[in-house]
Formats: structure tokens, sequence, C-alpha cells
């Protein structure tokens, strides 16, 4: 059996990315490609039991350096229970955020460099990287005013930072799609949410049957 494809939604807050992975997981549905449509952090029992840690409580409740390995653990579950089993039978995982977002929120600042995430992802999940991550990209303005209407001044202990921090992830975002064009996909969020879906699938039409 051929293996399946992994395929990663990043960017920050209010971009759109868990509309469009189900958008797409549905499309591809459509075209006869059987997908799997996860999420991080979560995406496996012991995963979803770490997301309620990370997400709930106080903006300060953990260190980053603590923030680094629950995310690294999570993922470390997700990835042996969820994405590779599923990729391995031939089935295209779609996934809500992955180890990219960890390194541009966790990244912010000067605890943790790039190579010290890196290297939590080569022991937790070896290393693995997706097939493609479609990076979905708004002004910063228009995606904080969509993120609070969703969160409807309820949102979680990383979504509610600052300004200045959601603007340091952004960028770092950037960063990765320069450094690794051959996987990133940059994607204009603005507009309906049938024409963003739309310009996802062409970013995935080399693949299409």
């Amino acid at each position: 059996m051929p293996r399946g494809r992994f395929i990663t939604l990043e960017g920050g807050e209010g971009v759109g990315k868990s509309t469009q992975a189900r958008l797409l997981a549905a499309a591809l549905a459509e075209r006869g490609i059987e997908t799997v449509l996860t999420r991080e952090p979560g995406g496996s029992e012991g995963a979803e039991a770490i997301r309620g840690l990370l997400l709930s409580g106080a903006a300060d409740r953990w260190t980053i350096r603590a923030e680094a390995l629950l995310f690294a653990a999570a993922r470390a579950d997700h990835v042996a229970r969820t994405i590779l089993p599923a990729v391995e039978a031939g089935k295209w995982v779609i996934c809500d955020r992955f180890l990219d977002s960890s390194r541009a929120y966790q990244g912010v600042g000067n605890v943790l460099s790039d190579e010290d995430i890196m290297a939590l992802h080569g022991v937790g999940s070896a290393g693995l990287l997706p097939d493609r991550t479609l990076l979905l990209r708004l002004p910063l303005g228009e995606s904080s005013e969509r993120a609070g209407v969703r969160d409807a001044g309820e949102a979680d202990r990383i979504g509610g930072r600052e300004a200045d921090f959601h603007s340091a992830v952004a960028a770092a975002f950037e960063r990765f799609a320069d450094a690794e064009p051959a996987r990133f996909r940059r994607i204009d969020a603005s507009g309906s949410v049938e024409t963003v879906g739309a310009r996802l699938l062409d970013a995935l039409s080399d693949w299409l049957p």
C-alpha cells in the first residue's frame, strides 16, 4: 500500500485554520481520498488530556520550558497513535497545527531556541515533518478581530496573550516558510471561506488525482 500524505495547517490566531482543515478534509474525501482530520495539541487520548493542561488556567500557569515539554509530550503520543498509523495505511492526515506552532509560540523570546524545540521533537517524535505545510496568512489586525469574535472574550491562555507576542509569532512563521520553500505554501486567508478553501486545494494540486 502506498504511503499517505501528512499535511499541516499553520498560522496565527484567527486565520481560519480549523475551519479550513475541516473543509479540506471534506474536499479530499469527495475526491475519493481517505482522510484523517486531527489537531494539536490533541489528536489522541493522551494528547487530548495534555491539551486541557496547556490551554486552561492563567497565562503564566506554565513556564516556557514546561510548556514546550508538554507540547512535545502531547505530540509524541499524537504521532505514534494517530498520525503515523494513518499515513502508513495510505490515508491523508490533515492536522490543525503541528511542530511549527511550537517553534513559533514557544520560540518567542530568549528562553528556548529553535534548536531546543527541534531537539525535543527529535526525541519525542523522531523528527517527523509534514509532507506539506499550508501557512494561512492575514494582517494581524484582521486576524485579531476574527479571533475576538470567535472567542467571544474567552480566549485560551495562549491565544489571549498580548499583540506583540502574536506579531512575533507571525514573523516566526514567515521565517520558517522562507527557510523551507519546498515544504511550505503560503495561503492568503482573506476572502470567503470558499475562496480560501479553493486556494488550499490549489496548493495541493500536484498531488490530486
